[in-house]
């Protein structure tokens, strides 16, 4: 599954999620897996589900993502970006922790490590994980503290990162080819179509 959209240059307030180590199972619990659906929503909607909300389905007041700041869904410009606590993506290897982050609306996650396969998932998935230094995130978590308004410019094309509270920049690397495919909005069969002509023509060459 994934949510396919050019990327750019994203510039959002954030949500701050200050957990380290969150493993896949908390970004969107195993009962979840078992569903075929192909709609990114159901998805979103399990995103962190037993961190928002307690067993009678009620939200859990003092959760980052309940607190009124933090509670609506991410639209262009606001909450499109989480900062994240390090070692993001632990634990299992399952798809649907990129899926739901994917379907909640989320187009960057910031941290200063992650589990490499989340990040693989992350960046099938149209959503681009950034790694920052343990210096920038605090800093980002600090600002964001102090002003739940901050906004942060994450550059692709440049390989950026802007907290615009401090102006504090930071360079981030990627893929290149993952980075053409997030900047046209290919996935890997995308990509293979697009470049039919190169194949053929490689294949006569042989």
């Amino acid at each position: 599954m994934t949510m396919k959209a050019k990327f750019d240059i994203i510039d959002s307030t954030c949500i701050p999620i200050a957990i380290d180590n969150c493993n896949t199972d908390l970004i969107i619990p195993a009962r979840y897996l078992s569903s075929t659906t192909r709609d990114p929503h159901f998805f979103g909607d399990a995103f962190m589900h037993d961190l928002r909300f307690d067993a009678e389905g009620k939200p859990i007041a003092d959760f980052i993502m309940n607190q009124a700041a933090f509670a609506s869904k991410p639209v262009p410009g606001v909450h499109e970006i989480i900062v994240g606590g390090m070692n993001w993506g632990s634990g299992s290897s399952r798809e649907h922790a990129a899926w739901a982050i994917a379907g909640y609306g989320v187009r960057v996650v910031i941290s200063s490590s992650f589990a490499d396969i989340h990040k693989n998932n992350l960046l099938n998935s149209f959503v681009l994980p950034v790694v920052v230094t343990k210096a920038f995130q605090e800093e980002l978590f600090k600002s964001i503290a102090a002003n739940p308004e901050t906004r942060v410019v994450v550059d692709l094309p440049h390989q950026t990162v802007t907290n615009g509270a401090t102006g504090s920049v930071e360079t981030f690397e990627i893929n290149g080819y993952k980075k053409y495919c997030l900047m046209n909005a290919l996935d890997d069969i995308d990509f293979l179509v697009e470049s039919r002509e190169k194949i053929t023509q490689f294949e006569l060459n042989r």
